[in-house]
């Protein structure tokens, strides 16, 4: 049941603050990189695949600071952004290219709202409108033409069919994928065996297939059963622990200032390099600092 406070939310709020949508990143990744031009730009300018937290915590805080940070905040997380994207580019992409920032952000809007609805149920047209006029930030903050994201929801629908049907999962592709299940540090295993489940899951069937991802009828009733169980208990969950990790990520970042070194030489295209890397420099900043007083 919503709460008054809830109802006073834009709808896009109440769907992006909620932590189960952490179960669909490796979709949104996996997605991503299924296009040609995103997976040869993460292959020659980024090492995500061999840290998958940092690649998480990037994504989160450029997500979180576009839906709810403040003008300053959501400025300055896009700015980085851009910065880097000018030097990720080579034969065959450009990370400044508005298909690639279009085809990124329909990944997180598309893939948020199916996994929002998955457990709570269906949003009202007018939400969903809502979710789908406010995600346009994931690509216009980066630069993307207002023009260049489908003008309605039903603009949106054609355009992911075509979008997704054009697929072609490259080899750069599936060693990331590889390498991002299966990463150096093995007590991620675990993680990341769970998330490959999810991903497998929530993947388009012919995607899954590309990627050399196991699926057959026991895995789908195992899966439909994990999704039963996620829509009876975590909208029961408190408020507070089911927005955690974005509540967590803001403070964060605003402890710290937000991140505003220069972004380094290499780094994972998009947010998830950008701000991940400078995550680093920070958190290694403040080691030798500590190293210094002791």
């Amino acid at each position: 049941m919503k709460t008054p406070s809830d109802l006073a939310l834009p709808p896009a709020h109440r769907v992006f603050r909620e932590a189960v949508l952490l179960g669909g990143a490796g979709t949104a990744v996996l997605l991503q990189i299924a296009h040609p031009s995103v997976a040869q730009g993460v292959a020659d300018h980024s090492d995500f695949a061999h840290r998958p937290l940092d690649r998480l915590r990037g994504t989160l805080v450029f997500v979180y600071t576009q839906m709810f940070g403040t003008p300053e905040e959501a400025d300055r997380v896009a700015r980085i952004v851009r910065a880097v994207h000018k030097r990720v580019t080579g034969p065959g992409y450009d990370a400044r290219d508005p298909d690639l920032q279009v085809w990124v952000a329909a990944t997180l809007y598309h893939g948020n709202l199916r996994l929002y609805e998955m457990v709570f149920g269906p949003l009202p047209e007018a939400d969903r409108d809502d979710v789908y006029r406010r995600s346009a930030v994931f690509a216009t903050s980066l630069g993307c033409p207002a023009d260049r994201w489908p003008a309605t929801r039903a603009d949106f629908d054609a355009y992911w069919a075509e979008a997704v049907a054009r697929l072609a999962v490259s080899d750069a592709a599936r060693a990331t994928a590889r390498t991002l299940f299966a990463p150096p540090n093995r007590a991620l295993w675990p993680l990341t065996a769970a998330q490959r489940f999810l991903t497998a899951g929530l993947l388009p069937e012919d995607v899954r297939r590309q990627y050399g991802l196991e699926w057959d009828a026991a895995r789908q009733r195992r899966f439909d059963r994990l999704v039963r169980l996620a829509r009876t208990w975590y909208p029961r969950l408190p408020q507070a622990v089911r927005t955690l990790p974005r509540d967590a990520y803001l403070w964060d970042m605003r402890r710290q200032g937000g991140w505003r070194r220069r972004p380094p030489r290499r780094a994972a295209t998009g947010a998830a390099g950008a701000l991940g890397a400078a995550a680093r420099r920070r958190r290694t900043a403040e080691r030798q600092q500590q190293e210094r007083a002791a």
